[in-house]
């Protein structure tokens, strides 16, 4: 937990490394949304990456292991994220795609996956997975925990958005979050369990993913309680990106 010193330190890293110069911070996918939509510039999208499982959890709160009831330790974070579809030089909110989130725990491992970074120990699990429906603001919000890291990436989490995720055309668009260095390197120093593993040896400019999405998916967040908060607009453009194709719509690979 953020003891109420850390909160104070917390808020300062927060304060000089993410709020906008102007001081007005973007704490909510709602505020986040408004600036994009006035450019409706679309959204970057990067790689999946091979630690996707298409488990079908509808829920919010992702932290909790539905097969063991464990709940995945670490800093708390409310996270939202707002869709938005261009059409016509325009933006509108997307209601009724399915957005899945999945990231690693304060270890650095995936669930129901096995490789030779993290090896087997997630595989059976499912924590820190789980997909919302947008609702007509186009929103879903999730609660999760700050994520760890692994080698040989950057801080991230993952999500995907699908329009039609049970038929034969749709349209998907996957893409990573990220956060800035200074609150990893806050986080992953005086938080527990975090600071077992200590701080992440990649920051964001040596992460190819995230120089592949020229810094516009990096959260900003905001102490709230013992953790964060953090909103994110993600702009779909079918036309710029492909358009619908085949099962489940067009991928970032």
């Amino acid at each position: 937990m953020l003891a109420a010193c850390g909160q104070k330190t917390a808020q300062r890293v927060l304060s000089a490394a993410q709020q906008p110069a102007d001081g007005s911070g973007t704490s909510t996918a709602n505020q986040v949304a408004g600036v994009q939509a006035q450019s409706c510039t679309a959204s970057p999208q990067v790689t999946e990456g091979p630690y996707f499982v298409d488990e079908r959890l509808d829920r919010s709160d992702i932290r909790p292991d539905p097969v063991t009831g464990e709940v995945s330790a670490g800093v708390p974070l409310r996270l939202t994220i707002a869709t938005l579809l261009a059409s016509g030089g325009a933006c509108a909110p997307l209601q009724g795609a399915q957005v899945d989130v999945w990231h690693c725990d304060a270890e650095g491992v995936y669930s129901d996956v096995r490789d030779n970074i993290m090896g087997g120990r997630g595989v059976g699990r499912k924590f820190l997975r789980g997909y919302q429906v947008t609702d007509e603001n186009g929103n879903v919000q999730f609660t999760t925990i700050y994520p760890g890291w692994y080698q040989g990436r950057a801080v991230h989490i993952h999500f995907k958005i699908r329009t039609n995720p049970q038929g034969e055309t749709g349209y998907e668009f996957t893409s990573q979050l990220f956060f800035d260095d200074a609150l990893n390197d806050f986080v992953f120093t005086t938080q527990d369990p975090y600071v077992q593993k200590g701080r992440s040896p990649l920051t964001n400019g040596r992460d190819g993913i995230y120089q592949a999405t020229n810094g516009l998916l990096t959260l900003q967040p905001s102490a709230e309680g013992d953790g964060y908060t953090a909103g994110m607009a993600v702009t779909l453009d079918p036309t710029a990106q492909g358009g619908p194709v085949g099962p489940g719509g067009a991928r970032a690979r």
